[in-house]
């Protein structure tokens, strides 16, 4: 299996028409080749002669070298797919096992932070595309690949095209972000920077997308700006944002389908920070009677 540097060997070119075969992301099966470059660049063979015990040091090599649960997981994923699919040798993978992620609660900002943070934000392209995170719980991945099109405003949604999992769904569209998304959009239109049928914020080519990058580092700047010490990224708003509906008293079950997720246990670890709804629960100490 050879770098991406090198000829394409017949092994590697088989497992990307088996990745190809089941319609993997390019992220997925970029992962993928990863794993096994990197499961051959340690035991200096060919990944196809691997041993089970080959693949027990491997894990013990990563483990040592401090390779972080969610990295170790994924190349094991990858690794699975390579020998399962690809090799027929499912047996192999016996001794690898996956290691448990650390559960950690979500950062989450007040709603007088998100306030702070959107007011923070120089520019008006940025300034409307966090204001679209936070309104809608949209992934960065799914707010950089809106389109003009994807705006219905009859029907108050915005139409999220082939989100994580590619799959299609609706958010909710409110009439303060239409009216931002309005605004954005005459002033994009009058620097000629907005494209009929093009991407909602494009980059400094009007052909080319916003990248997830650029937002990030955005919304770096904008915390420092307004004096926000807590580690945020694009991902905060989308936690707030389910946060602060939960606060609302939304059923969770919707916040469910808004963000997009297939499990709902997914979504029941924002009632672990929804810290209005703790203020509401009456402790037991409270209902005591003096002895």
């Amino acid at each position: 299996m050879q770098s991406p540097n090198h000829p394409v060997s017949p092994l590697r070119l088989r497992m990307l028409e088996d990745m190809r075969m089941r319609q993997l992301a390019p992220k997925t099966q970029a992962a993928y080749i990863r794993a096994v470059y990197k499961l051959a660049a340690f035991t200096k063979q060919s990944p196809d002669t691997t041993s089970a015990e080959d693949l027990r040091r491997f894990q013990l090599h990563m483990v040592d070298a401090g390779t972080s649960p969610i990295t170790l997981n994924a190349t094991i994923t990858g690794l699975t797919f390579f020998f399962d699919v690809t090799l027929g040798r499912a047996d192999v993978m016996a001794r690898m096992q996956s290691v448990r992620v650390p559960q950690k609660l979500p950062v989450v900002l007040s709603r007088e932070e998100v306030a702070r943070l959107l007011g923070a934000v120089g520019h008006i392209k940025h300034q409307t595309a966090l204001s679209v995170a936070y309104g809608t719980g949209l992934r960065v991945s799914e707010v950089v690949a809106l389109k003009v099109t994807d705006i219905d405003s009859e029907r108050m949604t915005l139409r999220v095209e082939q989100g994580k999992g590619s799959k299609d769904r609706y958010a909710m569209l409110s009439p303060i972000l239409l009216e931002r998304l309005r605004v954005w959009w005459r002033v994009a239109r009058a620097q000629g920077k907005m494209l009929d049928g093009g991407w909602l914020f494009p980059g400094r080519d009007p052909i080319e997308a916003l990248t997830a990058r650029q937002l990030n580092r955005a919304i770096h700047e904008a915390a420092t700006l307004a004096h926000i010490d807590k580690r945020v990224s694009m991902h905060t708003l989308r936690h707030s944002f389910a946060t602060h509906l939960l606060e609302q008293k939304v059923d969770i079950r919707v916040i469910q389908v808004m963000l997009g997720h297939k499990k709902l246990e997914t979504t029941s670890k924002y009632v672990q920070v929804a810290t209005d709804i703790l203020r509401e629960v009456l402790s037991p100490l409270e209902t005591l009677q003096p002895a």
